[in-house]
């Protein structure tokens, strides 16, 4: 258990993407703080054993599988989990997807897969979520993009697509939220040692174990507007997206070994 960390004011929060990598992390993060987390993903046997897991550790999460891409399912489970455990004090949306992509073949599946996983299954997830925050004028939403949202990256134009848009998202929300006293979070890991950055064909610098990303996040709860860590890695990419485009596709092509590829 983590008995450092204390989340403060959450009794009940809904996980999305629970079943592995960073939404799984989080879920055990959560309920070792005594957090009574409602995790929520297609595979009903992944999260049976993160139930088990949980409670080995003397947490609680309870199960709830569904698919983010149907939005009236993602609105029955908000409703059996406040009916079951209580209003969600907390979401933390991270259900997602990455399928490496090219310009050679073309593969349009690709792309539409991922944005109706990555961008329509948040979308859909607030849309349960926030009619009763919003009425309650409470709660907070911690949408998980990454930093290939700030700027593209190798193998990447279909997840990194999403990912910039589930931070606008966040920030355009954030203005109207704000007056209706919900909170809403960003947060933009670096490279983390999950099932989906294995899939990537270049040099991950700053790889992070998914543990320790995990706690980040549950650390960053409530404290400013993103999440971004390791900040020595994260930044450096932020400030890459100031450069002139000939300058950074140049500076990144060449840090990625994408230049040395054919």
């Amino acid at each position: 258990m983590s008995g450092e960390i204390v989340v403060k004011g959450v009794r009940v929060a809904w996980v999305t993407g629970a079943s592995s990598g960073i939404g799984r992390a989080v879920a055990l993060e959560l309920a070792a703080s005594g957090v009574k987390v409602a995790a929520t993903a297609r595979r009903s046997d992944a999260l049976a054993e993160l139930a088990a897991e949980a409670l080995g550790r003397g947490g609680v999460v309870a199960a709830f599988p569904g698919d983010v891409t149907d939005a009236e399912a993602m609105a029955s489970i908000v409703a059996e989990i406040e009916a079951s455990l209580g209003a969600i004090d907390l979401a933390v949306l991270n259900a997602g997807l990455f399928i490496p992509v090219k310009a050679e073949p073309f593969d349009l599946g690709a792309f539409r897969k991922t944005f109706d996983v990555n961008l329509g299954g948040t979308v859909g997830c607030l849309a349960a979520a926030l009619p009763g925050m919003t009425a309650r004028r409470s709660g907070n939403v911690v949408i998980v993009a990454s930093v290939t949202g700030y700027g593209g990256l190798p193998s990447s134009a279909a997840y990194g697509a999403t990912k910039a848009a589930l931070i606008n998202l966040a920030e355009g929300l954030k203005f109207d939220l704000d007056k209706l006293g919900v909170g809403i979070q960003v947060a933009n890991p670096g490279f983390v040692d999950t099932p989906a950055t294995k899939k990537n064909a270049f040099a991950m610098p700053a790889l992070m174990q998914v543990d320790e990303a995990a706690r980040r996040i549950v650390r960053g709860l409530g404290e400013g507007f993103e999440i971004t860590f390791p900040k020595r890695f994260t930044y450096v990419l932020k400030a890459l997206r100031l450069l002139p485009y000939p300058l950074y596709f140049r500076l990144v092509a060449k840090a990625t070994g994408w230049d040395k590829r054919r």
